[in-house]
């Protein structure tokens, strides 16, 4: 196969950042058989004269856009770290511009509750994920099968040799983190240095999986309890929230509780926890409390700020998710058993809709994944690396980021964020100042060492 190229041009998007597109094998084990094409962005380093080279970015999802992230690099990354690094996104085979999955609008809007609750239903999500995948896969062509993040990293890798880098630095956050972590451990010669935002545990079985997951989404339902007893601003300040949300709860499971933010669309159970899920990351409380006010009639006193946004799946979500995991669940009972499990653990969240996604999300998928989860070896030739977690993030657990720390062995250094969220580069100038004086001068905080949390505010404050 011919070394790959890219023919820069000025993005129409912004007329300060490079756009491109290279060809790539479809199925790497077959260089000869299709191609599937990539679209990369550059934003090239402000100071050219003390450039260092080129930091490959993902955001994670999976499904984000790396092309996106870096036409919005000026609002991300620190302006040292764009003075002296070419930042250079990719979106993932399957994602945005790059031979994106698509499936039929309808199909998806019909998805079933993961929360099964009897054998019937049992049996309707594996048929409904039987006829997503195969729809999906009539629509986006022999792509389809090799979204895993294994084939991913084989696609950076490509990139580098068409940027004309020895070497990159990377910086992975959440799904992103995984890129970055098999790409250490497939080409650890070929990377500078590694920043780990929101730490990916690729060796976790099911059982480890559905657990931590849960228990890290209601430790940030306690904590955005805690939050509003403390804060005067909180609109349910004084409120039972945990007897209020069993109300909501309630309704939800009789199908008369209506979506505050989209009248007259009934909640779900699994809708109201995958609500409180997303508002959680940034974290969104202020707006998260308006909205389980509203959802639960109660009269507002003060003026109502923008509501929570719950992001919709991306397409390309299960195909990558049921790509990565093999988290064989046998039967009904099976299922029932661990989800009893987790509600004992989450009585308000009741499950992750993260660990539910890569579970109940592909059950009947009709291909075994490529790329199953497996316990991370650190290579020889392997830079030091830079891991971020968050003490209370809701998604990617932080016991995650402890034990790939210990997996990346010597090479691996952790820097905790005592405070809440998911992803933190961008919320903490303590972290944001660590990473940005390791990703400029291959310093690393000591070990143990920790950044204060920074308290939530509403939007449009501080």
């Amino acid at each position: 196969m011919p070394s790959p190229t890219i023919a820069w041009k000025v993005c129409p998007e912004n007329a300060k950042v490079q756009c491109g597109t290279m060809k790539v094998p479809v199925d790497w084990a077959n260089p000869a058989g299709p191609a599937t094409t990539l679209t990369i962005a550059r934003r090239p380093a402000t100071d050219p004269a003390h450039r260092i080279g080129a930091l490959l970015v993902n955001p994670g999802g999976p499904g984000g856009s790396a092309v996106d992230f870096t036409f919005d690099a000026t609002g991300f990354f620190g302006e040292q770290v764009r003075k002296q690094f070419d930042i250079v996104g990719m979106d993932p085979r399957g994602v945005g511009r790059s031979s994106p999955v698509l499936c039929s609008q309808d199909l998806v809007d019909e998805k079933p509750s993961p929360l099964v609750e009897t054998p019937t239903q049992y049996a309707a999500l594996m048929d409904y994920n039987r006829r997503l995948a195969a729809d999906c896969a009539s629509r986006t062509g022999p792509v389809f099968a090799h979204v895993d993040t294994a084939s991913v990293v084989r696609d950076v890798d490509a990139v580098r040799v068409a940027l004309g880098e020895e070497k990159i630095s990377f910086y992975g956050a959440s799904y992103g983190s995984l890129i970055g972590e098999q790409y250490a451990e497939s080409f650890p010669a070929r990377l500078r240095a590694l920043v780990l935002d929101g730490v990916m545990d690729h060796s976790a079985n099911i059982g480890v999986f559905l657990v931590q997951e849960t228990d890290a989404a209601q430790d940030s339902f306690r904590e955005f309890v805690a939050w509003c007893a403390r804060d005067t601003r909180c609109v349910l300040r004084g409120q039972n929230i945990y007897q209020l949300w069993a109300g909501l709860m309630a309704r939800a499971r009789a199908g008369t509780l209506q979506n505050p933010t989209d009248p007259p669309e009934k909640l779900t159970p699994a809708g109201l926890s995958a609500a409180a899920f997303a508002a959680f990351y940034e974290p969104q409380w202020y707006s998260f409390a308006y909205y389980l006010k509203d959802a639960a009639g109660l009269k507002p006193k003060v003026r109502r700020p923008d509501p929570v946004q719950v992001d919709i799946v991306d397409h390309s979500f299960p195909a990558v998710i049921c790509s990565d995991w093999h988290m064989p669940i046998n039967g009904f009972p099976d299922l029932h058993r661990r989800l009893t499990i987790l509600a004992g653990r989450a009585p308000q969240m009741l499950a992750s809709p993260l660990a539910l996604a890569a579970t109940v999300g592909c059950l009947g998928w009709p291909n075994f994944p490529p790329n199953p989860q497996h316990r991370f070896v650190a290579p020889p030739g392997l830079p030091p690396v830079l891991l971020i977690g968050s003490r209370h993030d809701p998604a990617t657990a932080y016991a995650w980021a402890q034990r790939m720390t210990q997996q990346f062995g010597p090479a691996g250094n952790l820097l905790t964020y005592e405070g809440w969220g998911h992803v933190v580069y961008n919320r903490s100038p303590c972290v944001a100042a660590n990473a940005d004086k390791y990703l400029i001068s291959l310093v690393r905080p000591a070990a143990g060492a920790t950044c204060p949390p920074v308290e939530p505010q509403p939007f449009g404050v501080g």
